[in-house]
């Protein structure tokens, strides 16, 4: 999964939640993004996310 197909997949579970979600480019570092997701945070890399990568996201996004 790439971070556009995650950050996709994310924008349309908030919108289906009702939950606030942001992207913001200039926070982080180089090629990664800084999203939130309600109240929580968390930095997304640029190009291909291994599987465990994208569990470990949703975990620290408070999602299954």
């Amino acid at each position: 999964m790439t971070r556009e197909q995650l950050i996709k997949t994310l924008k349309k579970e908030a919108r289906k939640a009702g939950v606030r979600f942001e992207i913001d480019t200039k926070k982080g570092k180089g090629s990664h993004y800084r999203v939130k997701y309600g109240n929580r945070v968390s930095t997304i890399q640029s190009g291909e996310l291994s599987p465990l990568h994208v569990k470990t996201i949703r975990r620290q996004l408070g999602l299954k």
